[in-house]
């Protein structure tokens, strides 16, 4: 049953790819797996996820991000303060407004609070299950939050920036050494395994990006991952947002899609005012600012920002930053919410 469930995904999720390939769509490997498997969820398709294997694929991401992180980008890193501070007030402000909009439309309090954190969708459904919020529109809602910003920014950065997003995000496999692509595969597979064992969130992600800059920064890597590599996360990661809408009903659609495009709205709007602010008063890259504050998933927004040519550690300090934030929040206030 779930390997009929798994081809079912693998199949909607390539065509979508295709498709959006086809008619030129930016980034087509990311946003056409999602696109493919939310119409078949909403067709009734019994659709699984792809397990390790997918977690695995995704590791590249981190592989990617640590790749190109040197001692004179560490050595700036406290030049970009300033724009982390804005990370609190954002990430409270999120919450509280999230929070009260949940509430407004009938959630219990735990689901609201969980569903409100703009934090990564894994921890959130984590922390929400173990307080007894409902897990199902916990995930649907983060995965709506998820799905829409990703939808318009791509189309916001081709239409403001003029920015090919459809170009390959690095040089092909061939061009590269193979012994720093198995150092890269085996980067990848470590990383997110000890991250893991030691609880790191977002381990997949986090785990391949400290081992890959470690690496980077002794000269054993010098080169990023090929675009192949880069490709199949997208593919992956695509997958990992699609598949979560796998056995929606009515009921679903009506109650927690529909929340989660309202929170979604809400979200945008408070993203847009902060990155308003943070470009006129911060001397930072607008591309970068737009992606370090727009609360997709962080893999998602890194991957963007790999492909975009945009700050790539600028915009991953801001997200880790902010789901870090969001743990603190949910651990400071769950035993409130308990009570």
């Amino acid at each position: 049953m779930l390997i009929r469930q798994r081809i079912a995904t693998l199949v909607c999720a390539s065509g979508g790819a295709v498709v959006f390939w086809i008619l030129q769509v930016p980034l087509p490997l990311l946003l056409g797996p999602m696109a493919g498997l939310l119409v078949a969820a909403l067709a009734g398709l019994e659709l699984a996820g792809t397990g390790s294997f997918g977690i695995y694929m995704r590791t590249f991401l981190g592989v990617a991000i640590g790749s190109v992180i040197t001692s004179e980008l560490l050595a700036g890193i406290f030049s970009i303060i300033a724009s982390l501070a804005f990370v609190i007030p954002f990430t409270a402000l999120v919450g509280a407004l999230g929070f009260a909009l949940f509430r407004r439309i009938g959630f219990d309090r735990v689901t609201s609070f969980y569903s409100a954190m703009p934090g990564g969708l894994q921890d959130m459904l984590i922390f929400g299950e173990e307080a007894g919020g409902n897990v199902r529109a916990m995930s649907l809602i983060h995965a709506t939050r998820v799905l829409i910003i990703f939808v318009f920014v791509p189309v916001g950065m081709t239409i403001f920036w003029e920015l090919d997003l459809t170009r390959p995000p690095g040089q092909s496999a061939v061009q590269l050494p193979l012994f720093e692509i198995l150092v890269m595969c085996a980067a990848g597979l470590i990383g997110w395994k000890a991250a893991a064992k030691l609880g790191v969130p977002g381990s997949s992600l986090i785990g391949p990006m400290i081992l890959t800059a470690v690496l980077a920064l002794t000269g054993l890597i010098n080169s990023r991952p090929p675009a192949e590599m880069l490709w199949a996360a997208q593919y992956f990661i695509g997958i990992g947002v699609g598949v979560r809408y796998s056995g929606i009903t009515a009921h679903e659609t009506r109650n927690f899609v529909l929340a989660g495009v309202a929170y979604s709205i809400l979200v945008g709007s408070i993203s847009f005012m902060v990155i308003l602010v943070v470009t006129n008063i911060l001397e930072f890259d607008p591309v970068s600012v737009f992606l370090a504050f727009l609360p997709g998933g962080q893999a998602e927004m890194a991957m963007i920002a790999v492909i975009a040519g945009a700050d790539v550690a600028f915009v991953v300090a801001h997200h880790i930053a902010r789901i870090l934030l969001v743990i603190l929040f949910a651990q400071a206030f769950a035993g409130w919410l308990r009570r």
